[in-house]
Protein backbone atom coordinates (compact mmCIF):
# COMPACT_ATOMS: atom_id res chain seq x y z
CA UNK A 1 0.00 0.00 0.00
CA UNK A 2 1.48 3.63 -1.11
CA UNK A 3 1.68 5.83 1.98
CA UNK A 4 2.30 8.91 -0.54
CA UNK A 5 0.46 10.40 -3.26
CA UNK A 6 1.09 9.70 -7.28
CA UNK A 7 3.51 12.15 -8.63
CA UNK A 8 2.02 12.53 -12.18
CA UNK A 9 4.03 15.09 -14.71
CA UNK A 10 1.69 16.45 -17.60
CA UNK A 11 4.08 17.69 -20.44
CA UNK A 12 2.90 20.01 -23.03
CA UNK A 13 4.85 22.55 -25.01
CA UNK A 14 3.09 25.50 -24.70
CA UNK A 15 -0.18 27.08 -23.79
CA UNK A 16 -0.80 29.41 -27.25
CA UNK A 17 -4.17 27.49 -27.28
CA UNK A 18 -6.94 25.98 -24.89
CA UNK A 19 -7.68 23.17 -26.78
CA UNK A 20 -5.19 20.78 -25.33
CA UNK A 21 -4.18 23.00 -22.48
CA UNK A 22 -8.08 22.86 -21.91
CA UNK A 23 -7.92 18.71 -21.50
CA UNK A 24 -4.22 19.07 -19.11
CA UNK A 25 -6.61 21.46 -17.21
CA UNK A 26 -9.12 19.68 -16.67
CA UNK A 27 -6.83 16.68 -15.49
CA UNK A 28 -4.81 18.88 -12.90
CA UNK A 29 -7.72 20.65 -11.44
CA UNK A 30 -10.08 17.27 -11.55
CA UNK A 31 -8.27 14.40 -10.32
CA UNK A 32 -8.50 13.30 -6.67
CA UNK A 33 -5.70 15.12 -4.42
CA UNK A 34 -6.16 12.10 -1.92
CA UNK A 35 -4.36 10.11 -4.13
CA UNK A 36 -2.51 11.95 -7.41
CA UNK A 37 -0.50 14.96 -6.87
CA UNK A 38 -0.01 16.56 -10.39
CA UNK A 39 2.31 18.29 -11.72
CA UNK A 40 3.26 20.25 -15.58
CA UNK A 41 5.68 20.97 -17.54
CA UNK A 42 6.21 23.03 -20.56
CA UNK A 43 8.70 24.81 -22.66
CA UNK A 44 7.36 28.65 -21.63
CA UNK A 45 5.57 30.90 -19.82
CA UNK A 46 3.87 32.41 -22.50
CA UNK A 47 0.23 31.63 -23.79
CA UNK A 48 -3.09 32.85 -23.42
CA UNK A 49 -3.93 30.02 -21.47
CA UNK A 50 -0.74 29.83 -19.41
CA UNK A 51 -2.45 31.89 -16.55
CA UNK A 52 -5.80 29.59 -15.96
CA UNK A 53 -3.44 26.45 -15.60
CA UNK A 54 -1.13 29.28 -12.99
CA UNK A 55 -3.52 29.60 -11.04
CA UNK A 56 -4.74 26.24 -10.43
CA UNK A 57 -1.78 26.09 -7.64
CA UNK A 58 0.25 23.35 -9.04
CA UNK A 59 3.94 23.40 -9.59
CA UNK A 60 5.33 24.07 -13.41
CA UNK A 61 8.27 23.76 -14.21
CA UNK A 62 9.62 25.31 -17.46
CA UNK A 63 12.51 22.91 -18.87
CA UNK A 64 12.90 21.66 -22.04
CA UNK A 65 11.72 18.09 -22.10
CA UNK A 66 12.23 17.03 -25.64
CA UNK A 67 15.40 17.30 -27.88
CA UNK A 68 16.66 17.33 -31.59
CA UNK A 69 17.91 14.16 -33.06
CA UNK A 70 20.28 16.03 -34.63
CA UNK A 71 23.25 16.16 -34.00
CA UNK A 72 23.10 12.43 -33.80
CA UNK A 73 26.55 12.36 -31.88
CA UNK A 74 25.01 14.60 -28.91
CA UNK A 75 21.45 12.94 -28.73
CA UNK A 76 22.04 10.14 -26.18
CA UNK A 77 23.47 12.66 -23.76
CA UNK A 78 20.57 15.32 -24.47
CA UNK A 79 18.34 12.57 -23.55
CA UNK A 80 20.41 11.95 -20.48
CA UNK A 81 19.94 15.52 -19.35
CA UNK A 82 15.71 14.70 -19.90
CA UNK A 83 16.01 11.89 -18.14
CA UNK A 84 17.66 13.06 -14.81
CA UNK A 85 15.21 15.86 -14.53
CA UNK A 86 12.44 13.45 -14.72
CA UNK A 87 14.22 11.13 -11.99
CA UNK A 88 15.59 14.16 -9.94
CA UNK A 89 12.16 14.93 -9.14
CA UNK A 90 10.45 11.43 -8.65
CA UNK A 91 7.84 11.79 -10.71
CA UNK A 92 5.62 8.26 -10.67
CA UNK A 93 4.24 8.36 -14.02
CA UNK A 94 4.43 11.12 -16.88
CA UNK A 95 1.79 11.80 -19.20
CA UNK A 96 2.48 13.59 -22.64
CA UNK A 97 0.27 15.95 -24.37
CA UNK A 98 2.85 16.68 -26.99
CA UNK A 99 1.08 16.53 -30.09
CA UNK A 100 4.44 15.43 -32.07
CA UNK A 101 5.55 12.15 -32.93
CA UNK A 102 8.97 12.97 -30.76
CA UNK A 103 10.78 9.83 -29.30
CA UNK A 104 13.61 11.89 -26.97
CA UNK A 105 10.72 12.11 -23.93
CA UNK A 106 9.51 8.77 -23.85
CA UNK A 107 13.12 7.39 -23.99
CA UNK A 108 14.40 9.28 -21.27
CA UNK A 109 11.48 8.21 -19.10
CA UNK A 110 12.36 4.28 -20.24
CA UNK A 111 15.49 5.13 -18.89
CA UNK A 112 14.27 6.75 -15.59
CA UNK A 113 12.80 4.26 -15.38
CA UNK A 114 9.10 5.54 -15.28
CA UNK A 115 5.93 5.13 -16.93
CA UNK A 116 5.24 7.08 -19.80
CA UNK A 117 1.50 7.71 -21.07
CA UNK A 118 1.22 9.80 -23.88
CA UNK A 119 -2.19 10.96 -25.54
CA UNK A 120 -2.53 10.63 -29.65
CA UNK A 121 -4.43 13.86 -30.00
CA UNK A 122 -4.89 14.30 -33.90
CA UNK A 123 -5.09 11.94 -37.02
CA UNK A 124 -1.59 11.46 -39.00
CA UNK A 125 0.74 8.08 -38.83
CA UNK A 126 3.12 9.70 -41.73
CA UNK A 127 6.52 10.03 -39.37
CA UNK A 128 8.07 6.33 -38.59
CA UNK A 129 8.98 7.53 -35.35
CA UNK A 130 5.00 7.23 -34.07
CA UNK A 131 5.84 3.23 -33.86
CA UNK A 132 8.62 3.74 -31.74
CA UNK A 133 7.03 6.41 -29.49
CA UNK A 134 4.05 3.62 -29.35
CA UNK A 135 7.10 0.90 -28.34
CA UNK A 136 8.92 3.40 -25.52
CA UNK A 137 5.18 4.15 -23.68
CA UNK A 138 4.20 1.79 -21.52
CA UNK A 139 0.15 3.13 -22.61
CA UNK A 140 -1.27 5.11 -25.09
CA UNK A 141 -4.33 7.30 -25.21
CA UNK A 142 -6.28 7.49 -28.53
CA UNK A 143 -9.42 9.54 -28.67
CA UNK A 144 -10.87 8.86 -31.55
CA UNK A 145 -12.36 5.60 -32.84
CA UNK A 146 -10.74 6.14 -35.93
CA UNK A 147 -7.19 5.88 -34.84
CA UNK A 148 -8.07 3.07 -33.08
CA UNK A 149 -8.87 1.05 -36.17
CA UNK A 150 -5.69 2.68 -38.34
CA UNK A 151 -3.05 2.96 -35.72
CA UNK A 152 -3.20 0.63 -32.89
CA UNK A 153 -4.62 -2.85 -34.04
CA UNK A 154 -1.28 -4.73 -33.81
CA UNK A 155 -0.82 -3.55 -30.18
CA UNK A 156 -4.67 -2.95 -28.52
CA UNK A 157 -3.50 -4.14 -25.26
CA UNK A 158 -1.49 -0.89 -24.66
CA UNK A 159 -4.32 1.40 -25.96
CA UNK A 160 -7.44 3.26 -24.03
CA UNK A 161 -10.20 4.89 -26.39
CA UNK A 162 -10.83 7.68 -24.19
CA UNK A 163 -12.50 11.15 -25.98
CA UNK A 164 -11.82 14.51 -24.96
CA UNK A 165 -14.20 15.92 -22.64
CA UNK A 166 -16.22 19.11 -22.14
CA UNK A 167 -17.34 20.72 -18.61
CA UNK A 168 -21.00 21.07 -18.87
CA UNK A 169 -21.25 22.92 -15.98
CA UNK A 170 -18.84 25.68 -17.35
CA UNK A 171 -20.09 25.11 -20.70
CA UNK A 172 -24.22 25.48 -20.55
CA UNK A 173 -27.04 27.02 -22.49
CA UNK A 174 -27.00 30.97 -21.66
CA UNK A 175 -28.65 33.57 -23.54
CA UNK A 176 -27.06 36.88 -21.81
CA UNK A 177 -25.39 38.41 -25.25
CA UNK A 178 -27.43 41.30 -25.93
CA UNK A 179 -24.45 43.32 -25.53
CA UNK A 180 -22.67 41.37 -27.77
CA UNK A 181 -25.28 41.33 -30.12
CA UNK A 182 -25.68 44.81 -30.15
CA UNK A 183 -21.61 45.70 -30.27
CA UNK A 184 -21.25 43.62 -33.11
CA UNK A 185 -23.93 45.15 -34.96
CA UNK A 186 -26.32 42.46 -35.38
CA UNK A 187 -29.81 42.53 -35.84
CA UNK A 188 -32.66 40.65 -33.72
CA UNK A 189 -33.51 38.34 -36.98
CA UNK A 190 -30.18 37.72 -37.96
CA UNK A 191 -28.97 34.25 -38.85
CA UNK A 192 -25.55 33.79 -36.41
CA UNK A 193 -23.38 31.26 -38.01
CA UNK A 194 -19.69 30.89 -35.99
CA UNK A 195 -16.64 28.33 -35.91
CA UNK A 196 -13.71 28.10 -33.46
CA UNK A 197 -10.49 27.13 -34.94
CA UNK A 198 -7.40 28.66 -35.68
CA UNK A 199 -7.05 29.91 -39.02
CA UNK A 200 -4.59 26.90 -41.05
CA UNK A 201 -5.50 25.39 -44.35
CA UNK A 202 -7.08 22.40 -42.95
CA UNK A 203 -9.67 23.94 -40.90
CA UNK A 204 -11.92 24.44 -44.33
CA UNK A 205 -13.11 27.83 -43.58
CA UNK A 206 -13.40 29.01 -47.13
CA UNK A 207 -15.74 26.21 -47.43
CA UNK A 208 -18.18 27.56 -45.20
CA UNK A 209 -17.28 31.39 -46.37
CA UNK A 210 -18.17 29.54 -49.48
CA UNK A 211 -21.55 28.22 -48.99
CA UNK A 212 -22.49 31.47 -47.50
CA UNK A 213 -21.70 33.70 -50.19
CA UNK A 214 -24.02 30.76 -52.47
CA UNK A 215 -26.80 31.06 -49.90
CA UNK A 216 -26.94 35.20 -51.26
CA UNK A 217 -28.79 35.77 -47.82
CA UNK A 218 -28.28 39.16 -45.89
CA UNK A 219 -29.52 37.45 -42.92
CA UNK A 220 -27.09 34.96 -42.39
CA UNK A 221 -23.75 36.20 -40.69
CA UNK A 222 -20.61 34.36 -39.97
CA UNK A 223 -18.43 34.72 -36.96
CA UNK A 224 -14.63 33.15 -37.33
CA UNK A 225 -13.46 33.13 -33.68
CA UNK A 226 -9.48 31.95 -33.70
CA UNK A 227 -6.04 33.06 -34.40
CA UNK A 228 -5.90 35.27 -37.40
CA UNK A 229 -2.26 36.56 -37.39
CA UNK A 230 -0.61 34.00 -39.16
CA UNK A 231 0.43 34.19 -43.30
CA UNK A 232 -2.55 31.87 -44.43
CA UNK A 233 -5.10 34.06 -42.50
CA UNK A 234 -4.18 37.13 -43.44
CA UNK A 235 -4.67 35.63 -46.92
CA UNK A 236 -7.55 34.44 -46.53
CA UNK A 237 -8.97 37.63 -44.66
CA UNK A 238 -7.56 39.48 -47.59
CA UNK A 239 -9.44 37.57 -49.85
CA UNK A 240 -12.65 37.99 -47.86
CA UNK A 241 -12.00 41.81 -46.87
CA UNK A 242 -15.25 42.42 -49.16
CA UNK A 243 -17.86 40.28 -47.37
CA UNK A 244 -19.71 42.38 -45.12
CA UNK A 245 -21.26 39.13 -43.51
CA UNK A 246 -18.35 37.85 -42.38
CA UNK A 247 -16.33 38.74 -38.78
CA UNK A 248 -12.93 37.74 -38.03
CA UNK A 249 -12.54 37.98 -34.38
CA UNK A 250 -9.11 36.53 -33.48
CA UNK A 251 -8.09 34.87 -30.48
CA UNK A 252 -10.56 34.98 -27.67
CA UNK A 253 -9.88 32.97 -24.29
CA UNK A 254 -13.33 32.77 -23.66
CA UNK A 255 -15.40 31.88 -26.47
CA UNK A 256 -18.75 31.17 -24.32
CA UNK A 257 -20.49 34.85 -25.19
CA UNK A 258 -20.12 33.91 -28.48
CA UNK A 259 -21.16 30.65 -29.06
CA UNK A 260 -24.20 31.77 -26.68
CA UNK A 261 -24.32 34.46 -29.88
CA UNK A 262 -24.86 32.21 -32.43
CA UNK A 263 -27.57 29.76 -34.20
CA UNK A 264 -25.68 27.39 -35.47
CA UNK A 265 -21.97 25.98 -35.40
CA UNK A 266 -19.96 25.00 -38.19
CA UNK A 267 -16.43 22.86 -38.24
CA UNK A 268 -15.79 22.36 -42.20
CA UNK A 269 -12.40 20.55 -41.49
CA UNK A 270 -10.82 19.38 -44.41
CA UNK A 271 -10.15 15.51 -44.58
CA UNK A 272 -6.52 15.82 -44.98
CA UNK A 273 -2.92 15.56 -43.06
CA UNK A 274 -3.23 15.99 -39.08
CA UNK A 275 -7.41 16.60 -39.75
CA UNK A 276 -9.13 16.36 -36.53
CA UNK A 277 -8.60 13.98 -32.93
CA UNK A 278 -11.96 15.16 -30.95
CA UNK A 279 -12.05 18.75 -31.10
CA UNK A 280 -13.36 20.71 -28.08
CA UNK A 281 -14.85 23.66 -30.35
CA UNK A 282 -17.98 21.57 -31.26
CA UNK A 283 -18.18 19.57 -28.19
CA UNK A 284 -18.51 23.62 -25.99
CA UNK A 285 -21.33 24.23 -28.59
CA UNK A 286 -23.47 21.48 -28.63
CA UNK A 287 -23.29 22.05 -24.30
CA UNK A 288 -24.23 25.50 -24.40
CA UNK A 289 -27.21 23.86 -26.77
CA UNK A 290 -26.34 25.06 -30.54
CA UNK A 291 -26.33 23.01 -33.41
CA UNK A 292 -23.68 21.32 -34.98
CA UNK A 293 -22.70 20.91 -38.72
CA UNK A 294 -19.21 19.44 -39.08
CA UNK A 295 -17.41 17.70 -42.35
CA UNK A 296 -17.69 13.79 -41.88
CA UNK A 297 -14.20 12.86 -41.18
CA UNK A 298 -12.12 11.12 -38.02
CA UNK A 299 -12.80 12.62 -34.82
CA UNK A 300 -15.85 14.63 -35.88
CA UNK A 301 -17.54 11.77 -36.76
CA UNK A 302 -17.33 10.48 -33.09
CA UNK A 303 -18.97 13.50 -31.85
CA UNK A 304 -21.74 13.66 -34.53
CA UNK A 305 -22.37 9.80 -34.92
CA UNK A 306 -26.01 10.22 -33.49
CA UNK A 307 -26.54 12.92 -35.81
CA UNK A 308 -25.68 12.23 -38.83
CA UNK A 309 -28.10 14.53 -40.91
CA UNK A 310 -25.20 16.91 -39.46
CA UNK A 311 -22.52 15.70 -41.57
CA UNK A 312 -21.55 17.01 -44.86
CA UNK A 313 -19.10 15.39 -47.02
CA UNK A 314 -15.53 17.74 -46.45
CA UNK A 315 -15.12 20.58 -49.02
CA UNK A 316 -18.48 20.25 -50.26
CA UNK A 317 -19.61 23.51 -50.64
CA UNK A 318 -23.01 22.88 -51.97
CA UNK A 319 -23.87 20.33 -49.43
CA UNK A 320 -23.03 22.87 -46.47
CA UNK A 321 -25.09 25.14 -48.46
CA UNK A 322 -28.02 23.40 -48.36
CA UNK A 323 -27.65 21.85 -44.65
CA UNK A 324 -27.38 25.58 -43.71
CA UNK A 325 -30.42 26.38 -45.43
CA UNK A 326 -32.56 23.84 -44.12
CA UNK A 327 -31.32 25.39 -40.31
CA UNK A 328 -32.12 28.67 -40.98
CA UNK A 329 -35.34 27.78 -42.69
CA UNK A 330 -36.40 25.63 -39.38
CA UNK A 331 -38.75 27.00 -36.86
CA UNK A 332 -37.23 28.16 -33.65
CA UNK A 333 -38.88 24.79 -31.71
CA UNK A 334 -37.21 22.36 -33.84
CA UNK A 335 -33.60 24.15 -33.36
CA UNK A 336 -34.35 24.04 -29.94
CA UNK A 337 -35.44 20.68 -29.25
CA UNK A 338 -31.85 19.23 -31.42
CA UNK A 339 -29.77 21.54 -29.83
CA UNK A 340 -30.97 20.13 -26.14
CA UNK A 341 -30.46 16.61 -27.49
CA UNK A 342 -26.96 17.30 -28.67
CA UNK A 343 -26.16 19.31 -25.12
CA UNK A 344 -27.55 15.53 -23.89
CA UNK A 345 -25.96 14.06 -25.65
CA UNK A 346 -22.40 15.57 -24.49
CA UNK A 347 -23.43 15.18 -21.19
CA UNK A 348 -23.89 10.98 -21.69
CA UNK A 349 -20.70 10.45 -24.18
CA UNK A 350 -18.43 13.34 -23.12
CA UNK A 351 -18.70 13.90 -19.92
CA UNK A 352 -15.97 15.46 -17.97
CA UNK A 353 -16.71 13.00 -14.83
CA UNK A 354 -16.30 10.05 -17.39
CA UNK A 355 -12.80 11.55 -18.75
CA UNK A 356 -11.09 11.97 -15.38
CA UNK A 357 -11.96 8.57 -13.83
CA UNK A 358 -10.88 6.78 -16.94
CA UNK A 359 -7.67 8.43 -16.73
CA UNK A 360 -7.16 7.76 -13.00
CA UNK A 361 -7.94 4.36 -13.56
CA UNK A 362 -5.31 4.18 -16.36
CA UNK A 363 -3.18 5.40 -13.98
CA UNK A 364 -3.80 3.74 -10.68
CA UNK A 365 -3.07 0.58 -12.68
CA UNK A 366 -0.05 1.59 -14.70
CA UNK A 367 1.35 2.14 -11.17
CA UNK A 368 0.52 -0.99 -9.16
CA UNK A 369 1.82 -3.29 -12.07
Amino acid sequence: MRSQRIKILYTIPNFNTAGSGRSVYDLVKGLDRSIFEPEVCCFHAKGAFYNEIEALGVKIHLFPFTTTYKPYSGFFFRVLKISRFFKSNQFDLIHSWHWSSDISEPLAAKIAGIPYVYTKKAMGWHSRFWKWRSRLSSKIIAVNKDMMKEYFTNIPHKVSNFPLAIDTKVYAPNSGTLYLRKELGYLENDFVIITVANLVKVKGIETLIEAVIKLNNPQIKVLIVGDDTNEYALRIKSIYSNKSFIKFMGKQLDVKPFLALSDLFVIPTKDVGRKEGIPNAPLEAMAMERIVLGSCISGIKDILEEFQDCMFMADNINELAQKIAYWYSVDLKAREKLAKRMRNHVIESFSIEEFIQNHQVLYLNLIQK
